[in-house]
């Protein structure tokens, strides 16, 4: 196989500061582990390209449907990843504004990368973090994620879309490994970052193989 045999698959990373890797260096957000992961080991015939990652830190479900979404209409990616919550959270977001954003999200993302192209990542819980209480109180806003990454998922699977749990789980590890939160003390390490990749790249890899049979 030469390189004009595989097909580059084009990935826009939607969300907020657990996307854009807040404090850690760009090689360790998620989405680069997670492209240098496949690149290590090829679905045959395809790669996938970050061609951009979009996420804000601080950027709510709102901030994504104005400002991120309209480029991925315009650019029409073959693959577009979303996480985004916690600043609802902590903003005070209600919950039926943050569910008809993520309707709202879900929506249009499946008419420009159709559900095989799209994938949806929960929330981790920062409130077990050093700083995590300076963002509210720890016992309510730990069942405010919980509930945002409840919607996420319900919406993702209404509309056939993969959607990768058990990230606010991995999260929780902080409470007996120090260094997996990074050094403002409330953002993901680069450590904790390679934990979610384990668990998001099999879900990637199935997107992957489908849309390379289309």
């Amino acid at each position: 196989m030469t390189a004009d045999d595989v097909r580059t698959l084009r990935w826009i990373a939607l969300g907020d500061s657990y996307t854009i890797g807040t404090s850690v260096r760009a090689p360790e957000r998620w989405p680069d582990q997670l492209v240098a992961r496949l690149a290590a080991r090829p679905v045959p015939g395809v790669a996938v390209s970050l061609v951009a990652n979009l996420a804000v830190n601080g950027w709510t479900s709102a901030d994504v449907v104005s400002r991120q979404l309209p480029v991925v209409e315009r650019e029409r990616p073959d693959l577009v990843s979303l996480l985004v919550g916690v600043n609802d959270v902590v903003q005070g977001v209600p919950t039926a504004t943050y569910r008809a954003n993520v309707r709202k999200l879900l929506d249009a993302l499946v008419t420009c990368a159709t559900p095989d192209g799209v994938l949806t990542v929960e929330t981790p819980d920062y409130t077990v973090t050093p700083a995590g209480a300076d963002y509210g109180d720890p016992v309510e806003r730990r069942a405010a994620i919980d509930t945002v990454n409840a919607i996420l998922a319900e919406e993702s699977a209404a509309r056939g879309i993969a959607h990768v749990d058990g990230i606010a789980e991995l999260s929780r590890r902080v409470t007996t490994d120090p260094s997996l939160v990074a050094a403002d003390g409330l953002h993901p390490s680069g450590s904790q970052y390679a934990t979610w990749v384990y668990r998001i790249e099999p879900v990637v890899r199935d997107l992957v193989r489908r849309i390379a049979m289309t």
